[in-house]
């Protein structure tokens, strides 16, 4: 993991690009995966953001454990930001974000006479859904999705409808983690481009995680009857169950690696917060 390069060129112009327009927004909205809220969460944001008003946009709710999700709110707010819960993709937790944003161009436009637009920056790391929380604001596909990372590449103004601006970034990594586990938990989430990992040893790392925190999950989606003595051989109990196997009796590691990911990121094995409060 550490030999990955993080930091690549057009990540280096996004932090530029955030510093460049940073005085020119009211308000940040930073879109975070629900399943993995601490290692979603960029700390040069942090950095650059400093005392802007923050709304933090804990979004796949649809794929988080709904209870770790709630307490993730809570612990949010207690440290003086905005936080809501999202779908993006489904459009859950719009019409609370908007309320949100209406009250704050209100408080903004208070006493005066000249009304001005209020205007916001969307940040965060790539593929937490970011450019599926701007159609759904500007009610049009304004921006381009993509369930691979890096699909946004400049910044774009965009008007919503009740005259507010908003101002997409692309997807903006860092240049190193100083916990390995949080470039593995994005890895899982699909915010590290998967042509730079193994995909089975990536896969592993995943059952190792469900092994010890979603026994019952894991159980249910592979209908095994028991787990594995160790997460490699829960991976190869899973390959003989969908009959991964190649010739001479060889698991297929990579395709079962691919589907246990592949698994995961739609939510089909349940609903899974890696990281919790």
């Amino acid at each position: 993991m550490e030999h990955i390069n993080w930091y690549p060129g057009h990540m280096k112009k996004t932090r530029e690009l955030i510093q460049e327009n940073l005085k020119m927004v009211d308000t940040v909205i930073e879109v975070i995966d629900a399943r993995i809220p601490v290692s979603s969460r960029n700390p040069i944001i942090d950095e650059l953001v400093k005392n802007k008003r923050r709304i933090i946009i804990l979004n796949k709710s649809d794929l988080a454990d709904p209870q770790a999700t709630d307490k993730w709110v809570e612990h949010f707010k207690s440290k003086g930001y905005y936080a809501l819960i999202m779908n993006s993709a489904s459009g859950a937790g719009t019409p609370q974000l908007m309320k949100l944003l209406n009250s704050i161009q209100e408080e903004k436009n208070e006493g005066k006479i000249i009304k001005k637009a209020l205007r916001m920056m969307i940040v965060g790391v790539p593929n937490v859904g970011k450019s599926s929380l701007i159609n759904r604001l500007t009610g049009k596909k304004s921006a381009k999705t993509g369930n691979k990372p890096g699909v946004t590449r400049g910044k774009q103004w965009l008007n919503l409808g009740n005259d507010m601006q908003l101002l997409d970034t692309p997807g903006i990594l860092w240049p190193k983690f100083e916990d390995p586990s949080a470039g593995l938990d994005l890895a899982f989430c699909g915010s590290i481009k998967d042509e730079i990992l193994d995909i089975a040893t990536l896969a592993l790392e995943l059952i190792t995680v469900l092994q010890n925190d979603y026994a019952d999950l894991l159980k249910d989606r592979y209908k095994l009857e028991e787990l594995g003595a160790t997460p490699l051989e829960t991976m190869e109990r899973i390959a003989e169950k969908r009959g991964f196997i190649q010739a001479g009796r060889k698991i297929d590691y990579e395709r079962t690696g691919r589907t246990v990911m592949d698994e995961f990121r739609a939510g089909v094995i349940g609903r899974i917060t890696l990281e919790k409060v």
